[in-house]
C-alpha cells in the first residue's frame, strides 16, 4: 500500500512540475500531439483492415500533420507579434495583458478535427459509433470556427 502511495505522489508530483512548466497551453498542445499519433495509428489500423494501405498515404498522412504543425507555429507567431506591438504601441493600453490568442484557437480546431477522424477511424475499424458524438464534435468544431471569424448567431452573417 505505501509503494502505491508514493506511485501516486511521484505522478502527481510530475504532473504539477509539468504544469508549472507548461501551463495550460502546454496541456493543450500535448493533448493535440496525443489526439494526432492516435488519429494516426488508427487510420493506419482502419487501412490495414480495409486492405488499402499504402505507405505513400502514409506518408501523405505525415505530410498532412506536419501542415497542421506548422499552422499552429505561424498562429503561434502571430500571437507572439500581436503581444509586441500592443505591450510597445505608444498610447495603448489594454484592460488585460495579451498573451495568446490565435494559437489556442487553431490548436483546438485541429484537437477537434483529429477527435473526428479518430471517431471516422474507430467506425472503419467496426466499432459502433454513436451519431450525436460525431455531430457534437462537428458542432464543437463549427463553434471555434465561429469564434475565428468573430461570428455571432445573433449577428447578421
Amino acid at each position: 500500500m505505501e509503494h502505491i502511495n508514493t506511485l501516486k505522489a511521484t505522478i502527481s508530483a510530475i504532473f504539477a512540475a509539468l504544469t508549472a512548466l507548461w501551463g495550460w497551453f502546454g496541456w493543450l498542445i500535448f493533448a493535440w500531439i496525443v489526439c494526432m499519433a492516435i488519429d494516426y495509428g488508427t487510420g493506419s489500423c482502419a487501412a490495414l483492415r480495409g486492405g488499402t494501405w499504402s505507405s505513400a498515404a502514409a506518408r501523405d498522412g505525415i505530410w498532412h500533420k506536419l501542415g497542421a504543425v506548422v499552422a499552429v507555429i505561424v498562429a503561434a507567431i502571430l500571437d507572439l507579434l500581436i503581444g509586441s506591438i500592443l505591450a510597445h504601441f505608444p498610447g495603448l493600453s489594454l484592460p488585460f495583458t495579451y498573451e495568446v490568442f490565435l494559437c489556442p484557437l487553431v490548436v483546438t480546431w485541429y484537437i477537434l478535427t483529429e477527435c473526428g477522424s479518430i471517431i471516422e477511424n474507430a467506425g472503419a475499424l467496426g466499432a459502433d459509433i454513436p451519431e450525436w458524438l460525431s455531430k457534437a464534435i462537428a458542432a464543437l468544431r463549427n463553434t471555434v470556427d465561429e469564434a475565428g471569424e468573430g461570428k455571432d448567431d445573433d449577428e447578421p452573417g
